[in-house]
């Protein structure tokens, strides 16, 4: 193997077809850099050729077991031939610092989100006395450690750590649009949709509790949905057959793929619960619906109720009945819907400068393979 890589992405957590990755591989692409990624999952799914950079997928497992995830924190960097190691799991941060340190490459991490509150919101972290969650914790500390050493760190949002680093960028998950699909004119029927991880943090439970509220509705669920809530899920299915007819589970799909389900549809559902990881959040589905032109309903978290409110694109609602308030009123007034969607794409047209932020990242990350 011969080819020149400038940046080994090492995720031993994340798919491959995770929407982050897609969106960091595909600015580093069309910046011209030559990119190998390592991550567990179908190869297929990964991020597709870009702009002038060459692309190389790495296989590396699909198990989604602990005990391999950390293997491939081992391994992946092992295997790596960029000038910038780039890992985005945070098991990951340590042996790729040592194994760059050792091959005297660049060392950069990434934080999708505050790993250490986002246990807060994982049953299993409590499990056998809390010790689970305990190693956890000491993981995502030691994992900080690092961060605050790399020679880059970007970071999801302006409040996940760590805050202070060598090198510190906000890359905030806003839209890529050649991964998104417009939704265009609506389907007859109602539709609302949801495209990330299914769990009831996330608002699994309320948008199926919605469902069943929301006669006239259909909804497109596109997302794994957690360990933890795959049994109600099933029963869910089997006590309300009216309302299961109506709701459709796509599963895990890539970003480009996932998008697809946005042609047609009337509503974007963004429910996340008011937890310790997300009551600060803005997640990245607010903007990428209204980049695609659908109306969202959202709960009102603080800067979740602020963007409804600057952007007069959704509705905000607290619970199933709230939901399904809101869809019964837009279904019935699609004048009010409409404009919504109107505002909801002009907003995002003026406000979200996806490039500028992406490259910050690509000018950071040419620095470094420069140096």
């Amino acid at each position: 193997m011969s080819q020149k890589i400038d940046v080994s992405i090492i995720s031993s957590g994340a798919n491959i077809a995770d929407a982050r990755l897609h969106r960091i591989t595909g600015a580093l692409l069309r910046a011209g850099l030559n990119v190998e990624v390592f991550a567990p999952g179908n190869p297929t799914d990964g991020p597709g050729e870009s702009g002038s950079g060459q692309l190389f997928i790495r296989r590396g497992g699909s198990s989604k077991s602990l005990l391999a995830r950390y293997f491939r924190s081992r391994s992946y960097p092992m295997r790596a031939r960029g000038k910038v190691f780039y890992a985005i799991s945070p098991e990951a941060f340590a042996p790729t610092h040592g194994f760059a340190f050792m091959k005297r490459r660049k060392f950069a991490v990434d934080l999708y989100e505050d790993y250490i509150r986002v246990l807060k919101d994982r049953p299993w972290a409590r499990k056998y006395f809390g010790f689970p969650g305990l190693l956890a914790r000491l993981d995502a500390q030691l994992a900080l450690w690092f961060a605050r050493r790399a020679h880059l760190t970007t970071v999801a949002d302006t409040q996940v750590p760590p805050f202070i680093a060598y090198q510190r960028i906000v890359l905030r998950n806003l839209p890529d649009v050649t991964l998104l699909t417009m939704s265009g004119q609506r389907d007859e029927t109602p539709r609302a949709i949801y495209i990330g991880d299914l769990r009831t943090s996330r608002g699994l439970k309320t948008m199926l509790q919605s469902a069943i509220l929301a006669t006239k509705w259909n909804f497109d669920l596109v997302g794994p949905i957690a360990p933890y809530d795959q049994k109600y899920v099933e029963e869910w299915i089997l006590n309300n057959p009216e309302a299961a007819a109506r709701v459709k589970f796509f599963g895990k799909l890539p970003p480009a793929q996932a998008w697809k389900v946005a042609a047609g549809a009337w509503v974007g559902l963004s429910l996340l619960e008011s937890t310790p990881a997300f009551i600060q959040a803005i997640p990245s589905k607010l903007y990428e619906y209204m980049v695609v032109g659908v109306a969202s309903i959202s709960t009102p978290l603080p800067r979740c109720a602020e963007l409804i409110d600057k952007s007069r694109g959704g509705m905000l609602a607290s619970d199933p009945y709230e939901v399904a308030a809101a869809l019964d009123d837009l279904s019935k007034n699609t004048e009010k819907l409409d404009q919504m969607r109107k505002s909801a794409s002009g907003w995002a047209a003026s406000n979200l400068d996806s490039q500028r932020e992406y490259l910050a990242l690509t000018h950071a990350i040419s620095a470094l393979i420069a140096q």
